[in-house]
């Protein structure tokens, strides 16, 4: 404790400011809108809509169930202000479980954002990123696979890198590429519609004929579409640094998810107006498709936007994960070194190098992509815990402050529809489950050596407390309780 005091002293020689080292509530509204929109819009819109398509068999069809998914994740991101307002604390899912189920629940979840979800999709991101950038140079064929690698373990760096250094900067990259993608939809919508004024309306002219009569393509076609909308609850990891989030949280969430939604049907519209169905299905780019088909020599440009649009997108997803890291450090869940904050520029120095180390060891696997599918089946998992953790709250906490409180219709409703979604995979997809329950289950031994095993061999304690110090002198980090004397 004596150096940990001594490293804060020093800081304020140093000209650090405040009284208490913690994270600032530096976010505004307009930066949780940009967190939002920019984590929610990645790649999926400009890469592969036709995942929807496939399974509905019909333009209209598949338009229906992008509105319809659009208006679910609605109904679950109001569900999560009243969590998010009510438990007022970073980390989202897991201090809703932590707080309605107990640790065990929680640290299952930290454990799978830890070695699966987070990293994977961060690799993921960043390679698509890497692809995207590179293609114009090796236009008869695909990028090296080493190059790509290379590129994507530079991305991830580069953005761990700003947000280590400054929260306003992490903000500023966010707010640019989120505002570059909708620039880029834009593009896509408008191109759209004047097609669409000038005739070109053969896709629209029997929208429903070949529409899915069987539940399970329908139930795919609707996984599809709330794949596509996943991130709409990230808010909810860095709530403590949202300024009045009483008020700034729910209003980001209802300004950015119906925005989302009419962003999303008009795309689509705009995509049907230009391509057939059939045109849309055989490709596995339809943005750049799109963009060859109307933009003429500028459909170079098009490559460029889905770039930024997954650079923005990792750079939220950097942000946001590596609070949950940080919280569950901080409940001792994960190395105590992990709840400690960069003095200086107060940013989770320790967690955002964690995170940027994990994801890079992951870009070396070669099964990543099967990874990320058995996430899923979990993440739905985990979100249902989360809603029914609200309604359970309800009965065992109902004195619990909750400056937003929704109508009990509306967790109900989404909480059958995360049944439905753990449910559908069972019968169609039951070895990605089965390897998703072992992931989790994977966590239940660590929990216990880690966190019940209070009495822990004291050489071990000791090297512990060395790694904590070391990563403390080395990242001018200090614990987040510390005060000035």
């Amino acid at each position: 404790m004596g150096k940990d005091k001594a490293i804060v002293e020093q800081a304020r020689d140093d000209g650090g400011e405040g009284e208490r080292v913690q994270l600032k509530q530096q976010l505004g509204l307009v930066n949780g809108v940009g967190i939002i929109v920019g984590i929610i819009v990645g790649s999926g819109i400009f890469v592969s809509p036709k995942g929807v398509l496939l399974e509905a068999g019909s333009v209209g069809l598949c338009l229906t169930v992008w509105g319809l998914t659009g208006m679910i994740c609605c109904i679950g991101a109001i569900c999560y202000a009243e969590l998010g307002t009510c438990i007022l604390t970073s980390g989202a899912d897991y201090g809703y479980i932590m707080q309605a189920y107990g640790d065990l629940p929680a640290f299952l979840f930290l454990w799978v954002c830890l070695v699966v979800i987070v990293p994977t999709g961060n690799a993921i991101t960043a390679m698509t990123f890497a692809n995207y950038i590179l293609q114009p140079l090796f236009p008869g064929c695909g990028p090296p696979e080493r190059a790509v690698t290379l590129l994507a373990a530079l991305c991830i760096t580069l953005l761990t890198f700003i947000n280590c250094t400054n929260v306003k900067w992490a903000t500023r990259v966010q707010d640019t590429f989120t505002f570059t993608k909708i620039f880029a939809l834009a593009i896509i919508v408008i191109t759209g519609l004047v097609k669409l004024g000038m005739g070109s309306t053969e896709s629209f002219e029997n929208p429903f004929e070949g529409s899915t009569t069987d539940p399970g393509h329908f139930a795919l076609a609707f996984y599809s579409g709330l794949f596509s909308y996943s991130g709409w609850n990230y808010l909810n990891f860095v709530t403590e640094e949202l300024k009045d989030p009483y008020k700034n949280l729910p209003r980001a969430i209802m300004i950015s998810l119906p925005m989302v939604t009419v962003i999303y049907l008009l795309t689509n519209v705009a995509y049907f107006a230009v391509l057939s169905p059939a045109e849309m299905l055989a490709s596995d780019a339809v943005a750049v498709t799109f963009a060859d088909r109307t933009l003429g020599v500028m459909s170079w440009i098009m490559p460029v936007f889905v770039a930024c649009s997954t650079f923005g997108g990792l750079n939220g997803a950097i942000f946001t994960s590596s609070r949950l890291f940080f919280v569950g450090a901080r409940h001792g869940h994960l190395p105590g070194f992990l709840a400690t904050i960069n003095i200086k520029q107060l940013t989770p120095f320790p967690s955002l190098l964690f995170g940027c180390v994990t994801s890079l060891i992951m870009l070396s696997s070669s099964d990543i992509y099967a990874l990320i599918n058995y996430a899923s089946f979990v993440e739905a998992l985990f979100i249902g815990m989360s809603i029914g953790g609200l309604l359970l709250l309800r009965v065992t906490r109902p004195d619990m402050k909750r400056p937003i409180k929704v109508n009990i219709v509306y967790p109900i409703f989404y909480l059958i529809v995360c049944i439905f979604l753990v449910i559908t995979p069972l019968t169609s997809s039951p070895w990605e489950c089965l390897m998703g329950l072992i992931v989790i289950a994977s966590g239940i031994p660590f929990y216990f050596l880690g966190v019940l095993w209070k009495k822990k061999p004291r050489g071990f304690m000791i090297i512990l407390k060395k790694i904590t110090i070391l990563s403390q002198k080395l990242f001018y980090a200090s614990p987040e309780e510390l005060k000035e004397e």
